[in-house]
């Protein structure tokens, strides 16, 4: 009986695992999109387009991987386009400090 009992425990445990790491990035998603309107918000796109572009891409990216299903490889480029924009804003804010 402990051994069904521990077992039981042990695939409810893995289920619970695998549901939360295979869950919709919804909240990345969004953070990205965010950091992406807030550098936009500080003129990065015209400041530093390129950082700019390549936070842009990135979020493009994590958006095809969200449709295609792949929720762990669009919660990393997710993370990573939040990163980038992130980037591009402070190096913006930067350099309309300096002018």
């Amino acid at each position: 009986m402990k051994n069904i009992y521990r077992s039981s425990i042990l695939i409810i445990g893995f289920i619970l695992l695998t549901a939360c790491t295979a869950m919709m990035p919804a909240q990345e998603m969004s953070d990205a999109r965010q950091t992406l309107q807030a550098a936009k918000k500080v003129n990065a796109d015209v400041i530093v387009p390129d950082a700019y572009k390549q936070a842009e891409a990135l979020l493009e990216q994590a958006t095809a991987e969200l449709n295609q299903g792949d929720y762990t490889q669009a919660r990393i480029t997710a993370l990573e386009a939040r990163k980038l924009a992130n980037q591009a804003r402070q190096m913006a804010m930067t350099k309309k400090n300096i002018k």
